[in-house]
């Protein structure tokens, strides 16, 4: 898509009044208007927002913000402390920050970075953020989000007063959403419908927070002008140059974002609620795993490693994730062998709520049946070593896991072969299996309470208990998988679930047939959770038009 800017259109429409002067002056028998010179006013180019604003990462006290100029600019973002009713809060409870960023360039697709540190918690804030350049500040685009609760009860914390937190009581209740799978399926961005419903529904929640649990994008998933459902009914998508293929240069994944980034709802939603995202295969080719060489006609690139790398910076320059040296290192080829940066990490939210965000993508083992005697990869040993650590070390109330990929839900990649960790064997764990049966066991062996693991990944929502009672592994505790998306992509499933750690099928939901379209919203679907002060951890399932399709309400154990 080409950016056209203020000043070229004024600079042609200004020749064109002069061409047409000119040509009317020497008709008429009179001077041409060179002899008669006017000032013709100096009009300057500003940078604009072309794919608006997003937050992320929001913590007790910080923030990455992110954006995308229209061209080589600076950065800079201001911070307003403001009550319930949008109102800038003045005196004791005031906060107000300009912070000039890095520089936008073209290396980074013109994206650009604030980890905004030192905010007070538990409050809202206003946010205006614009790019600077030899003209001046360009164009403002507003937003809101609020930093996680701190101290709760009337407890004083360090940047409140008093034990309230930006102008209203502390407090540790908060809510969020979650789901996965983006203009999957050639279903893109249809304005006759509203565009992508999902996630007006979401934003409607008024949640503190969304997890993008993967499929942010579709790199391997061409979109057409038209589809044809299969009742007949033409589904019209928008579409652009970079999604009429498979992504495969840079432009091309970068473009994949620039894409959804078209839709109003998504747009209004990232302005106003913090992201978590998380990558999984479709942010750079589907059921993909480091080193693979894809059989598929439709690439001319067929080294993954490669593909990965530049899917992986795409998405890197889009999502509004931290980027500290302390605790990401660059992606860089080392030995012919794509070393990315590390995304796994945890977000603490107060007292409440740890969220512990994984990579199940990024260090998994080529796709087999899963059966190995022994332990193959879907998180790492380093990635498994931080996770028990991290949640060992916890002291929130609540510990999310936040998964790319389910644990019993049986993924198949072929005929025989295994997607996630789950093998279709109910038997002892083989394989991917006991990386997480590792992880498992050593929560119980440590005591950790109040565990619950988040995904989405297969096109269909579900709620599944696992219990030693029921498994042929039971060295762990019992725990809740909750499963939500798609949020706009084709609705699949329900898949077979493997009985090795137990899991009871409590609720599910799939689509009317398989790659089934968003057009009604009734099976497109996300999570969406509310905790209370007193630690009530209530999960819903929804549609895309926002109805309550299951609840269960989980209480803490002490």
């Amino acid at each position: 898509m080409t950016d056209f800017s203020r000043r070229t259109l004024v600079k042609t429409s200004l020749a064109g009044l002069t061409m047409a002067g000119l040509a009317a002056g020497t008709a008429a028998g009179t001077a041409p208007a060179s002899a008669a010179p006017t000032a013709i006013p100096l009009v300057r180019k500003r940078l604009t927002l072309p794919t608006g604003i997003a937050t992320g990462d929001v913590t007790t006290d910080s923030a990455v913000l992110w954006s995308r100029a229209s061209g080589p600019g600076r950065m800079t973002a201001t911070l307003q402390a403001i009550d319930s009713a949008g109102e800038i809060l003045r005196g004791r409870y005031g906060f107000s920050r300009t912070i000039r960023g890095p520089l936008a360039t073209e290396a980074s697709d013109f994206t650009a970075k604030i980890h905004a540190k030192g905010l007070p918690a538990g409050t809202r804030f206003k946010l205006e953020l614009n790019f600077e350049d030899d003209n001046g500040a360009g164009e403002a685009v507003h937003g809101t989000f609020s930093t996680a609760p701190g101290a709760i009860h009337g407890k004083h914390d360090g940047g409140t007063d008093g034990g309230r937190e930006g102008g209203r009581p502390a407090s540790g209740s908060q809510s969020f959403v979650w789901t996965g799978d983006t203009a999957g399926q050639g279903w893109g961005i249809n304005e006759e419908l509203g565009g992508m419903r999902g996630y007006a529904a979401m934003h409607r929640t008024n949640p503190d927070f969304f997890i993008h649990s993967g499929d942010t994008v579709y790199a391997d998933g061409p979109i057409a002008a038209t589809v044809t459902e299969k009742d007949g009914q033409v589904w019209r998508n928008i579409v652009t140059e970079e999604v009429s293929k498979v992504a495969e240069t840079l432009k091309e994944y970068r473009g994949r974002h620039r894409y959804n980034s078209l839709d109003a709802n998504m747009r209004a939603m990232f302005a106003d609620v913090p992201v978590i995202a998380q990558w999984d295969d479709h942010e750079t080719t589907n059921n993909w795993y480091p080193g693979e060489i894809l059989d598929d006609p439709r690439y001319t690139e067929r080294n993954v490693n490669v593909l990965a790398a530049r899917g992986r910076q795409a998405w890197q320059e889009n999502m509004p994730i931290a980027d500290s040296a302390a605790l990401w290192r660059a992606g860089t080829f080392d030995g012919g062998q794509y070393q990315p940066a590390r995304i796994y990490r945890k977000i603490p939210r107060g007292p409440q709520l740890d969220i512990f965000s994984l990579d199940m993508r990024t260090f998994k083992s080529p796709n087999t049946d899963g059966k190995e005697p022994y332990a193959t990869s879907i998180l790492g040993q380093e990635q498994v070593d931080w996770l028990i650590k991290e949640v060992r070390q916890s002291k929130a109330t609540w510990k999310v896991i936040a998964a790319d990929l389910p644990l019993g839900i049986i993924v198949p990649d072929g005929a025989v072969n295994q997607e996630s960790l789950a093998n279709r064997d109910p038997g002892a764990p083989l394989g991917r299996e006991l990386e997480i049966a590792a992880v498992l066991s050593a929560f119980k062996k440590s005591g950790v309470k109040n565990i619950v693991w988040l995904t989405a990944d297969v096109h269909y929502c579900a709620a599944h208990h696992y219990s030693p009672e029921r498994a042929s592994f039971t060295d762990f505790d019992p725990f809740w998988e909750f499963v939500a998306g798609p949020i706009n992509a084709g609705s699949f499933g329900p898949n077979d679930m493997d009985g090795t750690f137990g899991p009871e099928v409590v609720f599910s939901r799939a689509g009317r047939f398989p790659g089934e379209s968003p057009r009604d919203g009734e099976n497109q679907y996300f999570g969406h959770v509310d905790l209370s002060d007193d630690g009530t951890f209530t999960v819903s399932l929804r549609n895309a038009n926002g109805t309550v399709i299951f609840t269960k309400v989980l209480t803490p154990e002490r």
